[in-house]
């Protein structure tokens, strides 16, 4: 069975929660990514901060992304998926979580990303397409 870790675009950058929303949309632009994993000073993952949320909790809001914290963004508990889980379980996960990108941690080490894409590139269309109709509903 296919694990995260076959599938996963190595070598995640994070954006500390300290660091500005400015400070991460520049670091998303650079990496050419649409999110970045939001990590703690405890070096915990504290969420995701995407390029959605910059647009429409910062800039839609009226806040200036100088002024505002990455980790003022991140929500709850971060999803994560483990990596040498198997495809089910990254789909059960997305799926469950309607998240279309996951950070794979090995021990508490984040080590890589699963995004929609990479699951996309490796498992069976039908399989695929039951996970993008369920990312796809409200």
């Amino acid at each position: 069975m296919t694990t995260a870790r076959e599938i996963m675009t190595e070598g995640a950058e994070c954006i500390g929660e300290n660091e500005t929303v400015l400070d991460a949309a520049k670091k998303m632009t650079d990496l050419g990514v649409g999110a970045l994993p939001i990590c703690g000073t405890d070096n915990k993952l504290k969420g995701m901060l995407t390029d959605r949320d910059i647009v429409v909790k910062v800039l839609g809001a009226g806040k200036d992304p100088a002024a505002c914290k990455a980790g003022d963004l991140a929500q709850g508990e971060a999803v994560t998926i483990g990596a040498d889980d198997d495809a089910e379980e990254i789909l059960r996960t997305m799926t469950q979580h309607k998240v279309r990108r996951l950070p794979v941690i090995d021990g508490h080490d984040l080590v890589g990303i699963v995004a929609q894409a990479d699951v996309a590139r490796a498992l069976p269309e039908p399989k695929v397409g039951d996970l993008v109709e369920a990312l796809s509903t409200d």
